[in-house]
């Protein structure tokens, strides 16, 4: 440990600029929350105080497209790589004010995306990963062959220019989220936190960038840490077949764990019950 720790609000990689949320003890183990689109690490405001409550501390960056200094403009600087080795740059920086320990990871739709990815490449970097909504990105891809497909038609109209920007501006966004079962409140903190804080192109630039981080499938993606799948049984945008084969994809102590009745907001409707989830798989491991 170093004699003074700090804070990290802000964090550099490749001359791009991330904002972070830093909570809970400086000397406490650190849970690193990746948020999902489209929010921002606001979205884990009523997770991280129960983490706080049990010595944990929490880092929630906002990911690239997000943070105002890190907002490149082309499309293939959204591949998953690239957005995993941003995260290995905050807990990097997190080991050197420490011990060097391997952080806790958790993901939420995106950043669950991120994380999956990061467990696998980078399993030296994490001690136990919780991931929420998203399921191994193999098993998605299997599931695309069926029911899964009809649930993700927008990825296709995120693809198309100016074509998502321009329902933002209408409402017809906002409207389509509240059918997901985003809150008003949080449709409300889209409006401000995403739109009007110019994040949407940002946020949209990962699925733009999906088709050119494809051939990462063919990889070895195996999760070899303790690792837990949350699910909600009210997810209009993922499919339960994906999380339930998740477990093919993780050789370490594993959990699947279905949250009913929820919506897929998990973090910001559910937040107890994922707290719950993180504790119980930093607590088994």
């Amino acid at each position: 440990m170093t004699a003074n720790p700090e804070r990290i609000t802000q964090f550099e990689r490749s001359g791009l600029v991330f904002d972070v949320s830093d909570g809970g003890p400086l000397e406490g183990p650190v849970v690193v929350l990746l948020h999902g689109f489209p929010e921002r690490n606001t979205c884990w405001r009523d997770v991280a105080p129960l983490l706080h409550a049990h010595g944990l501390r929490t880092l929630a960056p906002d990911q690239r497209g997000y943070s105002p200094g890190a907002r490149p403009p082309r499309r293939r600087d959204y591949v998953l790589p690239e957005l995993a080795a941003d995260v290995a740059a905050l807990i990097e920086l997190a080991q050197h004010q420490s011990d060097g320990s391997p952080v806790h990871l958790v993901g939420h739709d995106w950043g669950a995306v991120v994380g999956w990815h990061l467990a696998a490449k980078h399993p030296d970097l994490v001690a136990t990963y919780t991931a929420f909504s998203v399921p191994h990105l193999q098993a998605y891809a299997r599931a695309l062959r069926g029911r899964q497909a009809l649930k993700s038609w927008y990825m296709a109209m995120f693809n198309i220019p100016f074509l998502p920007e321009k329902l933002a501006d209408l409402g017809v966004l906002a409207k389509t989220l509240r059918s997901t079962g985003m809150t008003r409140g949080d449709v409300a903190r889209f409006q401000t936190e995403i739109v009007e804080y110019g994040a949407l192109p940002g946020g949209l630039g990962y699925y733009r960038a999906l088709p050119l981080s494809l051939g990462g499938l063919r990889e070895d993606l195996t999760v070899r840490l303790p690792t837990t799948m949350v699910w909600s049984s009210g997810d209009t945008a993922i499919d339960r077949k994906g999380p339930e084969e998740t477990a093919k994809y993780c050789t370490g102590p594993y959990e699947f764990v279905e949250l009913v009745g929820v919506s897929h907001w998990i973090p910001t409707q559910a937040p107890q019950e994922a707290a719950e989830a993180i504790l119980a798989r930093i607590g088994d491991a």
